[in-house]
């Protein structure tokens, strides 16, 4: 029988799903929850949820609270509305939510309709199985095998000359036992790689960079639902392009010109040194404002693109985060280049109300 508080708790977790659904745009465009991530899971503050009760209806009838006074007068003993000055008793409380990043990526894909991907590579990973495919002579008696046990002791009975035509009892001993047992064994996964490169010039500030920090873990969270095994690489660039940790990608800031072709040549290494991909779904994402150093450059990373990269990868994002000193032409080339290739998806951020959009593009294809 299940009981009272399990109905109770699964109620109140829809409840606090669907609050969460309910104002998801605000969640990621806030970016708060960031700072609550934990390993697995992340805290999200939810405003005082009340259950929904019955109340007892007026209809013009007597009763408790029936008397005297208008809406929004204070109860007596309760204290008189304020000037605004400091006040000592406590006012609504937010409520600490532990929600899990599977559980989050759930939630995203909900309510962005977002379609399951279909993993494009495969490798071959030693994974434990919980199917009990053996037999073994020994075990705990939860996994004995009532039918091979009792096989072998009529075998045994028989043999003996125990059991005959006029029947007799079957009792089973310690040799006769049976008992199921399981394996690993090694089963084909598909392991996914994301490529986050960003533009770190003179013309991204700090508010664009938050914009990739927040955008970026929501990727995270769905790919990560979708892939067994995820591998993240950071790529910085302005006129040159490294390999970076996550701290240093989103904090890093230099004076440079911007030369977008250093981080797609330098993403194409990667791949070619360690995402074969006939074992690998790849994955890389490029944030910038906009400007390159020229049209000659422009022209080699629409050439990179096509002749190397997209023919590896399952889809090539492009988000450009608006910015002042940002000209905004990067994408436009992009999209008179490739505005039939569905392997190229892009999007504008214009800010942090825009990252949902872009996330719904990126990921609406389910490639």
């Amino acid at each position: 029988m299940v009981q009272r508080i399990e109905i109770d708790h699964s109620r109140f977790k829809q409840i606090v799903r669907g609050a969460i659904r309910r104002d998801l745009k605000r969640h990621i465009a806030n970016g708060a929850i960031i700072a609550r991530q934990g390993a697995k899971s992340v805290s999200i503050p939810l405003p005082e949820i009340r259950l929904p009760r019955f109340t007892f209806g007026s209809e013009g009838r007597g009763g408790v609270g029936q008397g005297p006074g208008k809406p929004g007068d204070p109860v007596p003993g309760q204290p008189e509305a304020g000037t605004g000055e400091a006040g000592e008793h406590a006012g609504e409380h937010a409520l600490e939510v532990e929600v899990t990043l599977e559980e989050l990526a759930r939630i995203l894909g909900e309510e962005l309709e977002l379609p399951r991907i279909q993993p494009k590579g495969q490798r071959t990973v030693a994974s434990e199985v919980s199917r009990y495919a053996g037999i073994r002579r020994v075990g705990p008696e939860s996994l004995r095998h009532f039918k091979r046990t009792f096989r072998r002791a009529l075998k045994r009975e028989i043999a003996m000359g125990g059991y005959g035509r006029g029947g007799g009892i079957v009792v089973p001993i310690r040799d006769d036992k049976r008992y199921r047992a399981w394996t690993p064994r090694t089963v084909p996964q598909s392991n996914a790689v994301i490529l986050y490169m960003m533009d770190v010039s003179g013309s991204m500030g700090d508010e664009q960079k938050e914009i990739v920090r927040v955008e970026a873990f929501w990727l995270d969270t769905w790919l990560k639902s979708q892939y067994r095994h995820l591998e993240t690489r950071y790529i910085v660039h302005d006129a040159e392009a490294k390999e970076v940790d996550q701290h240093t990608f989103f904090h890093l800031r230099e004076s440079g010109g911007t030369k977008i072709s250093s981080a797609y040549e330098l993403c194409n290494q990667l791949v070619d040194r360690h995402y074969p991909p006939a074992d690998w779904n790849i994955y890389p994402f490029h944030f910038s404002d906009g400007d390159n150093w020229s049209g000659g450059d422009t022209a080699r990373c629409l050439r990179l693109l096509k002749e190397t990269m997209l023919d590896k990868v399952n889809v090539f994002c492009y988000g450009q985060v608006r910015s002042t000193y940002g000209s905004g032409q990067f994408k436009n080339d992009l999209d008179a280049a490739f505005g039939e290739d569905d392997r190229v998806i892009t999007s504008d951020i214009p800010d942090k109300d825009g990252i949902m959009g872009s996330i719904r593009a990126f990921l609406g294809k389910g490639r």
